[in-house]
């Protein structure tokens, strides 16, 4: 398969702790892949690296045949990669379509007729049509984790990182988020999905990729990762 993102020996140190220590993992074109770890393990650091949030980290990351290491954060989302965020960060004076219209903007440089109309399309993908001109700090909190995916969306990524997004949600709410990932992926989109719901993890990876105080402790299918003793260690302890 052809391979889309290689993070290569990447560590990330901050002042005398180590977080991410030569960390390697790579994604195909079109994969669902899970990260997961125990809350310190080193995922947002992974991702932030990843996203361009922190770029002085060593070793190098290449997405879609480019080395992306030294590009800012901006400039790694005009080359297709985009995140949703755990808490999300509306512009809460705005409406959901004015919301959209922003990504559309920096990526395209436009958000004339032709942006809303792809705003609007997102949009009912994400069953938000008809809040698109509800201004966003109205939105409950499962509508505000669709908008984060459908801002993201907006941005025209190759590689979506769904970091949280269902954080706080009840079960028949985590079905509707997953359900729009999965949809998501069938048209080509690739994610790596950061969840604590371990259930939704494992319906959703076809790869599922575990750290541990920084460093990659296993990876493989979810089958074999719930049974490895090193996962069940990290997450159950000795």
């Amino acid at each position: 398969m052809e391979t889309i993102l290689e993070v290569n020996n990447v560590i990330k140190q901050f002042g005398g702790f180590t977080a991410l220590s030569e960390v390697s993992l790579h994604v195909n074109k079109g994969e669902r892949l899970g990260l997961i770890g125990p809350n310190g393990s080193g995922k947002t650091t992974l991702i932030n690296c990843i996203s361009g949030a922190f770029t002085n980290y060593q070793g190098s990351i290449r997405f879609d045949g480019g080395d992306i290491s030294l590009l800012k954060a901006h400039e790694r989302t005009k080359r297709g990669i985009a995140r949703s965020f755990q808490i999300p960060r509306p512009f809460s004076s705005m409406t959901v379509m004015e919301n959209l219209l922003v990504p559309f903007a920096f990526v395209g440089g436009k958000d004339g007729p032709e942006q809303q109309k792809e705003a609007m399309a997102i949009l009912q993908g994400m069953g938000l049509a008809d809040k698109a001109f509800v201004q966003s700090n109205q939105l409950s909190q499962v509508e505000l984790r669709k908008m984060e995916l459908a801002r993201a969306m907006a941005a025209k990524p190759k590689l979506l990182i769904s970091d949280e997004a269902m954080a706080g949600l009840a079960g028949t709410e985590v079905d509707e988020v997953l359900d729009i990932l999965f949809d998501l992926n069938k048209r080509g989109i690739t994610i790596i999905m950061i969840e604590h719901i371990m259930q939704a993890v494992m319906k959703f990876s076809q790869r599922v990729v575990c750290l541990d105080a920084g460093k990659i402790i296993c990876e493989g299918t979810p089958e074999t990762i719930v049974k490895n003793p090193e996962v069940q260690r990290a997450y159950l302890g000795d």
